[in-house]
């Protein structure tokens, strides 16, 4: 125990290290905050000194610029280059004329630019840069004094403090441990005993006392367990048993749970199935019936067409056809010509939107465009559906915006939009405001469409992307517009739509990846139509 040195106690040397460490650290923090506070204190001075410039030689070298004293104002500006921290002083008038003073610096820390009156009239610029270059000589210096003195402290008391944990503790734990390794079943008489110790007790002496109360129980408890060695044996035996018998029905249990999930899973998808079909079902049905009504229209103005036709076979056999009867019924002829016209317009829509819902569109190419030509484009087209409305068209996107898409998407996009807004939004108004903004980064192109007209009421909101939900029904609404820009946006852009909480009107926000080709945008640009 006593050959132990105090450089050889692991613990001593973890104590002496954790000290130093500490210390150490607590030192270098409050060097760092003392450094920082210089630092503040150094920058303030710097502001200062900028301001004390702009104060006491604009003045001056106003003056000297007016007299067109020139050598004046190089020694002005000298003047000011050799102040601390000051690296570059520029001087541009009016009149054309550059004064400068030191190197022009790129990682100027800090630039200033003063305006240069005389008499009220701005002749001149004058520009400072300053850098840090002085305040952080400043800082290393008193930095490498603090912490030199720190170290020193810090060595100090930790190889003190060393040397006082040995021959408290760690000489004494070491004895401690030598009995710990020697303790054996035959050497549980032999109580511990510590060297050199004080008559005040200690946690030390503690620890030996309930080390040696440890021996006597450990003493005991071997008898004990002795015994109870040999119930375990049969207890074990017993266990063995059991543990075979639930492992069985465990098996058991296993293959009627994985025969029930089979169950599950074959319904769940038959559910999936049915849901599909109905769906599919619903869809067809819907189309049906808003397709029925302009066909029927159709058939019925035939019908009407083929009598007054009739009529007029037989007026020309009878040779009894009058000027005036030959009139009307070409008349008729018009309107029902006008009538089958609209119907099948109406019905060619109804199975061209339904087409744009059920199929993908594979044939459409990816190209690339520029987005603000291809909004305005759009916007322009549109407009001439509401040319009689005097709406306000806001239209943000960048100029320099280009990207790979499929422009027929955004084509339907921005037109059901638009057609929405002057259909439902701006409802008996002449006037009416919409917003287009497009918003670009790293990752995705965001679209934010809004208008200030009446909105969506509460009840179309949750099922507006739904086919055929419309508030135009019988007054030629189809209901698909919202969910061709639903199965556009997710299905063909492979992004989001949803439908943001707005003061006035309706506000959709849609969200698609760019393309890694696309050229970022750089500035912003407004256009009002």
């Amino acid at each position: 125990m006593n050959n132990k040195g105090a450089f050889n106690s692991k613990l001593s040397r973890r104590v002496f290290i954790y000290i130093l460490m500490c210390s150490a650290f607590l030192s270098v923090c409050s060097t760092m905050i003392q450094l920082y506070v210089d630092f503040q204190d150094g920058v303030s001075t710097l502001d200062e000194r900028f301001d004390n410039i702009e104060l006491s030689h604009n003045q001056s070298i106003s003056t000297s610029l007016w007299d067109l004293n020139e050598d004046l104002v190089e020694k002005q500006i000298i003047g000011i280059q050799r102040l601390p921290d000051i690296r570059h002083v520029k001087i541009t008038t009016n009149f054309g004329k550059i004064y400068q003073a030191g190197d022009v610096i790129t990682d100027a820390k800090k630039i200033e630019i003063h305006p240069i009156a005389f008499e009220g009239n701005i002749i001149g610029n004058m520009i400072i840069s300053a850098d840090y270059q002085d305040i952080y000589q400043h800082l290393w210096q008193k930095a490498g004094f603090i912490i030199s003195s720190e170290f020193i402290k810090i060595f100090i008391v930790a190889f003190c403090t060393f040397f006082i944990v040995h021959w408290l503790i760690t000489r004494h734990l070491y004895r401690i441990t030598l009995y710990s390794q020697a303790m054996t079943g035959e050497s549980l008489d032999t109580p511990l005993m510590l060297e050199n110790r004080s008559q005040k007790t200690d946690e030390l002496d503690e620890l030996v006392s309930a080390i040696n109360i440890m021996r006597l129980t450990l003493k005991n408890d071997i008898i004990k367990l002795e015994d109870a060695e040999n119930a375990l044996i049969n207890l074990n035996g017993d266990l063995e048993i059991k543990v075979y018998e639930r492992t069985s029905k465990l098996a058991e249990s296993n293959q009627q749970l994985q025969h029930s999930l089979n169950e599950l899973t074959l319904a769940k998808d038959q559910l999936v199935q049915s849901e599909k079909m109905a769906s599919l079902g619903q869809l067809v049905a819907g189309v049906a019936h808003e397709v029925n009504t302009p066909l029927g229209i159709c058939i019925t103005s035939l019908s009407a067409l083929k009598e007054k036709i009739a009529e007029l076979n037989h007026s020309l056999i009878e040779k009894t056809l009058t000027k005036r009867q030959l009139t009307s019924i070409l008349t008729l002829f018009v309107e029902y010509e006008q009538i089958i016209e609209r119907s099948l317009n109406k019905a060619v829509d109804l199975i061209r939107g339904f087409k744009s819902v059920a199929v993908e569109h594979h044939t459409d190419p990816k190209i690339n465009i520029n987005l603000a030509q291809h909004v305005n484009d759009v916007v322009n087209t549109v407009k001439t559906l509401f040319k009689q409305k005097n709406y306000t068209i806001n239209i943000q996107v960048d100029k320099a915006l280009n990207l790979v898409t499929f422009p027929s998407a955004w084509n339907q996009i921005l037109t059901n939009f638009l057609t929405n807004s002057h259909i439902h939004g701006f409802e008996d108004r002449m006037d009416g405001e919409i917003s287009i903004e497009f918003q670009a980064n790293d990752e995705s192109l965001v679209l934010i469409y809004q208008d200030n007209g009446k909105g969506l009421d509460d009840k179309i909101k949750d099922k507006v992307y739904d086919p055929f939900v419309t508030t135009k029904r019988g007054s030629g609404g189809s209901g698909l517009g919202m969910n061709i820009v639903y199965n556009l946006v997710n299905t063909k852009l492979g992004g989001t739509i949803e439908i943001v909480a707005s003061e006035q009107g309706c506000c959709f926000v849609v969200k698609v990846p760019l393309e890694k080709n696309t050229t970022k945008p750089t500035h912003d640009f407004k256009l009002i139509s």
